[in-house]
């Protein structure tokens, strides 16, 4: 069914799939109450505090949905040129889905896009392969940027609002879905965002997800010689959360360990296929946040999994 336009809260153009009313809640009803436990690491920052603690999954989509809304701009602003207004870059390395070509995405094809931001990949495929592309995002404010940048290229791209782990799509909907540093760390239950992306696979298709490497979580978050020493228990599945100065829960990021994901992609019944780990090139010089060319020459950054529905 082709989607249909509404507004959402604040009045960003977004498309809601016209087997979904408007008003119905894409996000997970589950308590919004923060645990709070106890930080084990706090910033020097008096304008917010850096913590490791248990954060429930409601309180997480709040959080997230509510800070990329307020960085929609400012994200675009920092980040638009490397990312492309109609590109499909795959993480800071720099590598692309036209060099890589880990979703194999064919004419006449139908995608899913999830944690989609400004839907930079989702224009690129529908522009570079002439494909049929859904882009969804927690975020109005991303989505609003996305809006604005498709009217500018002039490409048709449908724009939808909701939490990846509750798809407001039918089963068996879609050849590919994927997302490009998206989603996946920014929901607390990541199994059940597995499950939902399995679901609206149809037999054959591909899942394909790019996320930080698990390994960067027992290192600083530091694009110098301080980010190559580790410093923390790769195995603390503790989430990383920032607080305003009252308290008030503003962000959070969840680990999982390698292992960890494998199980997840397993118990949502779908097969690995391939686990990219992409090199840093030659040539790039950027700089992001704690990516940066010499912990690349060290370390991994990224790790992209390839995964398949059995047909």
């Amino acid at each position: 069914m082709p989607p249909v336009a509404a507004e959402s809260h604040t009045g960003a153009p977004v498309l809601y799939p016209a087997t979904v009313a408007p008003d119905q809640s894409c996000v997970s009803a589950e308590d919004a109450a923060v645990s709070v436990g106890d930080p084990v690491a706090v910033s020097g920052d008096e304008s917010y505090a850096a913590v490791r603690r248990a954060v429930s999954g409601a309180a997480t989509a709040a959080a997230n949905r509510s800070w990329w809304d307020a960085e929609a701009d400012d994200y675009y602003i920092e980040h638009g040129a490397f990312l492309g207004d109609a590109g499909f870059v795959w993480g800071p390395e720099g590598w692309t889905e036209e060099q890589l070509d880990l979703l194999a995405a064919r004419p006449g094809q139908r995608l899913l896009e999830i944690g989609a931001g400004a839907a930079q990949c989702g224009r690129w495929l529908v522009d570079q392969r002439g494909v049929t592309v859904v882009s969804s995002d927690i975020s109005a404010g991303m989505l609003r940027v996305g809006a604005r940048i498709s009217r500018a290229r002039g490409i048709r791209l449908p724009l939808v609002q909701c939490d990846a782990t509750a798809l407001p799509f039918a089963e068996a909907s879609f050849d590919t879905v994927f997302t490009s540093y998206g989603a996946v760390p920014f929901v607390a239950d990541s199994g059940r965002l597995m499950r939902e992306a399995a679901r609206v696979l149809r037999p054959g298709g591909r899942f394909v997800f790019s996320t930080t490497h698990p390994i960067r979580w027992a290192f600083p978050d530091e694009p110098g010689p301080a980010g190559l020493t580790a410093a923390l228990s790769y195995f603390d599945r503790t989430p990383y959360a920032e607080t305003d100065a009252g308290g008030t829960l503003t962000y959070a990021e969840h680990h999982r360990t390698l292992g960890d994901r494998v199980r997840e992609i397993v118990a949502a019944g779908l097969v690995l296929v391939d686990l990219v780990e992409p090199e840093w090139p030659d040539g790039n010089d950027q700089t992001w946040g704690g990516w940066s060319p010499l912990r690349g020459a060290h370390l991994p950054g990224t790790a992209i999994f390839v995964t398949r529905k059995p047909a």
